[in-house]
């Protein structure tokens, strides 16, 4: 990837499920503008991958951001490396399982939430206090154009996603005096290893949802992303921005 801009020159961030799809190549582009990254993912052996990938810029911790003392001591640890975090961007997330809400099991209903909602909870809980000492930060939550309209039988994962569009206009309020940005982004069904875990119809249901009939590539959620994350985006805070093909209303 060319080096056309470097907004990230002395800039480091942090990437929850930063392994592999939208995370990884969010990585990929802020290294390419000067920038460093730790990433955050559960998958030890996927890390490890993504650093040989990404080169001497990026660096790495395996945790389960679902548990609030790994989150925490994971924010610990990479204050101490880096000495501050500018950016955080949260993309860790599952789908959880397609089932109509009369069936939905009770355990796979509070994982969604425990990794969607509380884990992305912990991460802005514990990155705050560590971008408010430096007075800068941007923060970007991923959350899904589901937050906003509902999947039929995606009752957890869509209301999981709403309430992280919630946290996060409620958050970008609290930080305005702080020099602290927070906002979302809403992508409609984007083709990354996620889709693996849906069944092939309920992934051509979404598919038919979309007025440009495709899916989103990763590389355009990165690109919006990286702009959202930068310095250039400082008068937009508990904002959300579709990136939906032509899905959303409003």
């Amino acid at each position: 990837m060319a080096n056309i801009i470097r907004r990230y020159e002395g800039r480091h961030a942090v990437i929850t499920g930063g392994a592999s799809g939208i995370g990884f190549r969010t990585a990929e582009r802020i290294i390419s503008e000067g920038g460093t990254v730790t990433l955050w993912d559960v998958d030890a052996g996927k890390i490890d991958a993504a650093r040989q990938a990404l080169g001497p810029s990026a660096h790495g911790i395996s945790l389960d951001v679902s548990s609030p003392e790994q989150v925490e001591k994971a924010a610990k640890e990479t204050e101490a490396a880096f000495g501050k975090v500018d950016v955080l961007v949260c993309s860790a997330g599952i789908t959880g399982p397609n089932a109509k809400l009369a069936d939905y099991p009770i355990e796979e209903w509070k994982r969604v939430f425990d990794i969607n909602l509380n884990g992305l909870f912990y991460c802005n809980r514990f990155i705050v206090p560590i971008m408010q000492r430096n007075g800068y930060g941007r923060i970007v939550n991923v959350a899904s154009i589901a937050g906003k309209e509902g999947n039929p039988n995606a009752s957890a994962y869509s209301a999981s996603k709403a309430a992280v569009i919630g946290l996060t206009k409620s958050l970008g309020k609290e930080l305005v005096a702080d020099g602290i940005t927070v906002n979302a982004i809403t992508p409609a069904t984007v083709d990354t290893p996620i889709l693996q875990q849906l069944k092939p119809e309920f992934i051509d249901y979404m598919l038919s949802k979309i007025p440009m009939q495709r899916f989103g590539k990763v590389d355009e959620l990165a690109s919006l992303i990286s702009w959202i994350a930068s310095e250039e985006c400082s008068f937009t805070t508990g904002a959300v921005f579709d990136i939906s093909g032509g899905r959303a209303t409003y």
